[in-house]
């Protein structure tokens, strides 16, 4: 607990290489054994075995079909996790990679989510690779952070004929996740990849801070012509920020708190400050009323920040104030577990903030500015679109 697994993702994310990724950073067998031998699939033999790329040694998984497997949809496969004798939270897990993964098909072959056949990943291979993944994590214990993925080119042949990549299915998984183009013509991002990257992922990162404890590699199915085909995952211990203080001495933290004292601005400026920090990359920003010398009523503007994004927010926080300093103070920030979906009301789709995962009651929080959008553009009241929205979120078992 306390520590994360950072998957490095030079060469994309298949659901196998993440499953041998883990694997090889040390979970054991048992708890895949446990989860895989709790669910009624039959008919496929499950492998790991080593190989070298680039000189690395890393593991690859392979899920060998021993006999012809029935269509399974959606709708099925959510009625086999939920009887099936799975620990609560990789049960949880695997719903919501397999959730995220019928969304995007749904969307892209324009079907209900509970009538999609998975077809398209190989309905063994997803289950395997899902549920299997979803009980490494759980053993592992840990928060689970990825790089931005690299997007590849050209064609891909699939059950509904040529697609272009990155799959149509891939792109909808990836909803609010960064991306960028890889320049190679292959395929670097798999439906069953995606899907676990998107649903598992809190946060999205180049490199966090972290010290390094164990890292372990699994391998893709092809050679790629530029680079390894491997996926790396790092378990590390989060490293606090060092801020610079006068003196040199270091104060740990995880964040930055930017404040400056305004005793001679209107409000209308102080809030359009405010818009601009949080453009600047701030995660919060706030006003507090205060007293300054001689009685004088003044402002406190505040902002949270990640270190990274530390030049970014003091230079917003002078340029638009009267300020001619800022305090920076480090700051611990503990978080919660969270994850984005979108839910259907009668005027158009919100995202919806849910922060569950770790024990504690969900809580559950439409995006303001996607409702506020909605009740302008039908000249209904915001509070009608954050309660259809609520009852969408909850009504689908996103919770």
């Amino acid at each position: 607990m306390g520590r994360i697994v950072f998957l490095d993702a030079f060469s994309g994310v298949a659901g196998d290489m993440l499953l041998a990724s883990l694997l090889d950073l040390g979970v054991p067998p048992e708890p895949i054994v446990e989860a895989l031998g709790a669910l009624p699939v039959t008919g496929y033999r499950f492998g790991v075995q080593p190989m070298t790329r680039s000189g690395i040694r890393a593991l690859k998984v392979h899920v060998e079909l021993e006999s012809e497997q029935p269509s399974r949809t959606w709708r099925g496969i959510r009625t086999m996790l939920a009887e099936a004798s799975l620990r609560d939270a990789v049960r949880d897990r695997a719903m919501r990679a397999f959730s995220r993964l019928a969304d995007a098909e749904a969307r892209v072959h324009g079907a209900s989510p509970d009538d999609v056949h998975f077809h398209e990943v190989g309905a063994v291979d997803a289950i395997v690779d899902i549920v299997a993944t979803s009980a490494a994590l759980d053993w592992i214990g840990a928060e689970l952070v990825a790089s931005p993925l690299p997007m590849g080119r050209g064609f891909v042949r699939a059950a509904h004929g040529v697609l272009p990549l990155p799959p149509p299915a891939v792109v909808e998984c990836l909803r609010d996740v960064p991306t960028y183009d890889a320049g190679i013509d292959a395929e670097l991002v798999t439906p069953t990849g995606a899907a676990l990257v998107a649903a598992l992922a809190t946060r999205f990162t180049r490199w966090p801070r972290m010290r390094p404890v164990r890292t372990g590699w699994g391998a893709g199915t092809r050679e790629l012509a530029d680079r390894p085909n491997l996926l790396r995952a790092i378990l590390g211990e989060p490293v606090a920020h060092e801020a610079r203080e006068v003196g040199g001495d270091a104060s740990a933290g995880t964040h930055l708190v930017i404040e400056a004292n305004i005793d001679d601005m209107t409000p209308e400026i102080a809030a359009w400050a405010v818009d601009q920090v949080l453009a600047a990359g701030a995660l919060d920003a706030w006003t507090t009323p205060a007293g300054m010398k001689k009685g004088r009523p003044a402002l406190v503007i505040g902002a949270l920040a990640t270190p990274d994004r530390e030049d970014a927010v003091t230079t917003a926080l002078l340029r638009e104030t009267s300020s001619l300093g800022v305090r920076i103070t480090s700051a611990r920030r503990r978080e919660r577990p969270r994850r984005r979906v979108r839910a259907d009301t009668p005027w158009g789709s919100v995202h919806v903030k849910i922060a569950d995962g770790d024990g504690l009651p969900p809580n559950i929080a439409p995006e303001h500015d996607d409702c506020a959008r909605l009740a302008r553009e039908h000249g209904v009241p915001l509070k009608s679109v954050y309660a259809a929205a609520l009852s969408s979120a909850l009504g689908t078992g996103s919770t």
